[in-house]
This record gives C-alpha cells, structure tokens and sequence, in this order.
C-alpha cells in the first residue's frame, strides 16, 4: 500500500460521522448495511449520510453494491487490513523485538488461555 492511499484513509477518517458510519460497517460484516438503516443507527440525515458514505467510498475504505431498490455498503475489509500492515510492517524493526497488533479478539483469547492453565 502506498502512503497517499493511508494518508486518504485517515483523512477520511479523521471526522466523527465517518468514522462512526466505518464502525458500524465494520461490525456489520461482508454483507454490509441498508443506507437507510446506516442512517437510522446514526441519526443522520440522507443528505449528510450520503456526503459523508461518498467519501469513506472515495477512500477505498467502502463498497456499494445495488440489491434490487437498496444499496447497501460494506467495508472493505482488504483495505482495512492492508492500512493495518502498512502501519505494523515494520514493527519494532529498530530494537530487534517482535510485536504484534492487539486486538479484542486476541486479548480475549489470551484471557481464554490464561485461566484454562
């Protein structure tokens, strides 16, 4: 991944609604959501909602794909994970360490781990 391509994720990140939409996204899977369900869950309007869903698709961080009269949007979870490495690629490179990205799911499985000892 290229360092403009991260620099135009994060900036469209770096706002509240679109950030909040990308999470709600995230969780919502593959299959993605309704825009008229995004919208209830946020509160916002359709003019603001479809602003702020054009940018976050302009980014690479969405995809939009029409489902009879709805479009639903998902995120796309390949560039998720290709900003994450582009952020973790070199990872504690300079003190000979070895470190990995801590995510939930990683912790609670080491909570799992721990106590089943």
């Amino acid at each position: 991944m290229e360092t403009n391509e991260v620099i135009k994720a994060f900036a469209a990140l770096a706002q509240d609604t679109r950030l909040r939409i990308y999470r709600f996204l995230i969780e919502a899977g593959p299959a993605g959501q309704p825009v008229g369900e995004i919208g209830a869950e946020l509160g916002t309007s359709p003019a603001t909602l479809s602003f702020h869903l054009k940018e976050l698709s302009h980014a690479g961080l969405i995809n939009a794909r029409q489902a009879g009269r709805f479009i639903y949007y998902a995120a796309d979870f390949a560039q998720m994970n290709a900003v994450i490495a582009f952020l973790t690629d070199n990872c504690c490179a300079r003190d000979g360490t070895c470190c990995v990205p801590v995510t939930r799911t990683s912790k609670v499985r080491a909570r799992t781990l721990k106590a089943a000892r």
